[in-house]
């Protein structure tokens, strides 16, 4: 069982909890984001039916969490391999803490650490985690994400225009 590194409005760590008690809890803890671009465009994936919320939403390439004692660097490369079999240099562009609740017993709370990276080759999305990907052209994204805000995972909302913004100016 994956243990998760919980923080706090600063992302100190305070402790760590697993996956299960973080997100039923709603204890705050790191996680990241990871966006992948190439030639005007972001690399999608829309989340697996199966996953226990945000099931059929559209994200961006990858996201988790780093275990406790994992750096995030390591975390974003092993995440990366695993959801999609990309290996790509990734550098960290922002941060941004946010919460929603699904339901009584199922919040997300996280310090979310923002990573874009550069990547040319294929993608061998995992079915467990994705079941469909696709390369947006960024104007469309940005229009998309202003029309038909439902069609996307919470913390895309809020990590998209901040990699938009990176990318555009």
């Amino acid at each position: 069982m994956d243990e998760l590194i919980c923080v706090d409005v600063l992302d100190r760590t305070i402790g760590k909890a697993s996956k299960e008690i973080c997100h039923q809890r709603g204890l705050l803890h790191r996680a990241f984001s990871v966006f992948l671009y190439r030639d005007g465009k972001l690399l999608l994936q829309q989340r697996a039916r199966n996953k226990y919320h945000s099931g059929g939403l559209w994200a961006n390439a990858c996201c988790s969490h780093p275990r406790y004692g994992e750096s995030l660097n390591l975390a974003v490369s092993r995440r990366l391999y695993e959801e999609l079999g990309a290996v790509c240099q990734c550098d960290e562009i922002s941060e941004f803490v946010y919460f929603h609740q699904f339901d009584s017993t199922l919040f997300e709370y996280e310090y979310d650490h923002v990573f874009l990276g550069e990547y040319k080759g294929e993608v061998s999305p995992n079915p467990e985690e994705i079941m469909d990907v696709k390369w947006t052209d960024i104007n469309e994204l940005s229009k998309s994400l202003v029309r038909n805000p439902e069609l996307y995972s919470v913390w895309f909302l809020t990590a998209a225009p901040m990699v938009i913004r990176t990318l555009l100016l």
